[in-house]
């Protein structure tokens, strides 16, 4: 229910024809065809329409103010409050995902980055402004509510966030307190900011010739595309440089992230919550006990993920795995590349069994533009969907580069586009956003569908070696990687709390320490430079406020969802369509039960750990009938 709140806070960016080679790290976004390109027009025409739609909204926001000490007078001024403030969260949103969008495709861009900008101060004046309400709301009781629940029924929409307030009372403050902390909104995002343009646009990044003469500008892009180069030595000279850039800066980025770290503290203490984790949990009524049965399942589960690095280190034929290798091709000969057409076509085919109205609306992303493919430069990094145009449709930022990592991301961007699509549709504006804590279920459990799919039509050994590996890949980065981060995470701030620096050097011990437990170093698992450790300050998403682990619960709920689609359990497509129609209707954990999963128990997780072993029982079958 943050539309109506606290918007800006709450807006979260849940990264001619083409080239079968799919490389164009180089080209300039005028020389890619238009077709592969987003088209923001839907929002706005022009930049002077959304000038335009800017200034009569910001003449508008000041109405707010009319009903201030009188919200919880009557069922028919709350209703009148709470609609005038969702109509203004809901174009704010718009205006900001135009200008947020406009600045991503080139991050060099300043009068975009003015316009980005310009709507964080509206957005946080306008917050500002509705400070009054939730304190207002926190002196009506539940009797209070209930009778205007009553006798107002247009107030339905707004009922989970009434409940809500009723829970979190003792979180929220006073009138004046609660304009102080909306005016912080004015600091509290400098931090990302910073790190986002600084780590896409101006980090000198390093230059590098490979083994094959070609000159690589090591920038984020291009690190991710070259860390998984087939020639070993390429991958260790392509980790040297790019983290050598970042160690230089170490410091600076430290001083960034402890920021961070710092207004993430301040917003707890304020609302006087225990710690950050549970501030920052509270928000969707997520139990502590998940995160950290989260952090304890992973760890007592690091044998199977050693058996991963082993499977690594045997199909790669070295005598030492080294962390260089972690992105390595396993199978020689298997290079598997695909053009943006085929990758439409493979998501395409892999979602049929979702339905035709699933079907029809990842077709309208396809024709109608909804997705902008290419990296080019100064473009940020990595790849999003963003929902947050109610009344348009969703868009997604990629970074294609023709591998089946990028067909796979296209998959996983596209569930969030249909979530967000499908709770626009059938959710009024004040229960359309979800949580983040299910935000990532929808695009994994897209994932696993495009892997069953590809799998189930491919009989090659090498090939089902390189897809079965993708898949182990997949495990690792989204559970036990991002599990990995989450621990760092959990540590850093535990550490400010304690009244303790954090400096660069500092969070490189940190790192430095969780990194080699997971990857077993001590056990003779795998060697890893020192100077890879300074990898976080690679993490864009440690500014996003304990957001990472959700990766992982996600991808176990995917999993335990898929399965039953994939087994065709009676009722389990309507139950999940049902749940990605749901937005914030209900609290994350009831909606996922709802659907058939129960995140307060190990089971998503045990079974998530059963495909992994499956798969490498597998694995080890083919390799054991080639010999190797």
């Amino acid at each position: 229910m943050k539309k109506l709140i606290g918007g800006m806070m709450a807006l979260t960016f849940l990264l001619s024809g083409t080239p079968k080679e799919a490389l164009v790290l180089a080209m300039e976004r005028s020389e890619i065809s238009v077709e592969y390109t987003w088209n923001l027009a839907d929002l706005y025409p022009t930049d002077e329409a959304w000038d335009q739609s800017k200034k009569d909204l910001v003449a508008k926001m000041g109405g707010i103010e009319q009903y201030k000490d009188k919200v919880g007078s009557s069922a028919a001024t709350l209703l009148a409050c709470l609609e005038f403030n969702s109509e203004i969260n809901k174009e704010l949103s718009r205006l900001y995902c135009y200008a947020g969008m406009k600045s991503d495709q080139d991050t060099r861009n300043a009068d975009n980055m003015a316009k980005k900008q310009e709507l964080i101060q509206i957005w946080t004046d306008y917050d500002s402004k509705n400070s009054f309400i939730e304190p207002e709301l926190v002196k009506l009781d539940s009797k209070t509510i209930e009778k205007f629940l009553k006798k107002e029924p247009k107030l339905k929409p707004y009922k989970m966030y009434l409940y809500d307030i009723q829970r979190q009372k003792a979180h929220l403050l006073s009138d004046k307190e609660e304009k102080i902390i909306a005016e912080a909104g004015l600091m509290s995002s400098g931090p990302q900011s910073i790190y986002t343009i600084f780590s896409n646009a101006e980090l000198p990044y390093p230059e590098i010739k490979l083994s094959d003469g070609t000159d690589v500008t090591l920038n984020p892009s291009a690190y991710v595309q070259y860390r998984a180069c087939p020639n070993r030595e390429d991958r260790e000279k392509v980790f040297q440089e790019f983290w050598k850039a970042h160690q230089e800066f170490k410091q600076t980025f430290g001083a960034d992230l402890y920021a961070n770290v710092k207004s993430d503290m301040f917003y707890a203490r304020v609302r006087k919550y225990k710690n950050c984790l549970e501030s920052a949990l509270d928000a969707n009524n997520i139990p502590t006990d998940v995160y950290y049965a989260l952090i304890e399942n992973v760890n007592k589960n690091l044998d199977s993920f050693y058996r991963y690095l082993k499977l690594k280190k045997r199909m790669l034929g070295v005598d030492t795995l080294r962390y260089s290798d972690i992105y390595a091709p396993t199978v020689k000969g298997i290079d598997l590349k695909y053009s943006v057409e085929e990758a439409k076509k493979m998501v395409a085919d892999a979602v049929k069994p979702l339905g035709k109205e699933y079907a029809d609306v990842v077709q309208k992303a396809f024709q109608n533009r909804w997705i902008d493919f290419y990296p080019t430069p100064g473009k940020k990094s990595g790849a999003y969907s963003n929902g947050g145009a109610y009344d348009v449709h969703p868009y997604i930022l990629m970074n294609f580069n023709g591998n089946y990592d990028a067909v796979s991301t296209l998959a996983h961007e596209l569930g969030h586009t249909m979530h967000s699509y499908h709770s626009n549709k059938y959710q009024p504006y004040p229960t359309s956003d979800y949580a983040i804590f299910v935000a990532e279920v929808a695009s994994t459990f897209n994932e696993i569908l495009l892997m069953e799919k590809t799998l189930n039509e491919i009989k090659d050994d090498d090939v089902r070696l390189s897809l079965l590996m993708e898949r182990l890949d997949g495990i690792k980065g989204t559970v036990f990687r991002q599990t990995q981060f989450a621990e760092f995470e959990l540590k850093i701030h535990e550490k400010a709390e304690k009244g303790e620096p954090l400096t660069g050097d500092v969070l490189t011990k940190i790192y430095n320490d969780i990194l080699k437990r997971y990857y077993g170093v001590d056990q003779g698992i795998m060697a890893i430079d020192d100077l890879y450790s300074v990898e976080w300050a690679y993490i864009p998403h440690f500014y996003y406020n304990f957001y990472v682990y959700q990766y992982s619960t996600s991808y176990t709920a995917s999993t335990a969802l898929a399965e039953k689609v994939l087994q065709g359990e009676k009722g389990i497509v309507d139950r999940y369509l049902s749940f990605i129609s749901s937005g914030s209707s209900d609290y994350p954990i009831e909606l996922l039960k709802k659907a058939g999963v129960d995140m307060t128990t190990a089971e998503p997780f045990n079974k998530t750990m059963d495909m992994m072993n499956r798969t490498m029982d597998e694995i080890e079958k083919i390799l054991d009938k080639k010999g190797i």
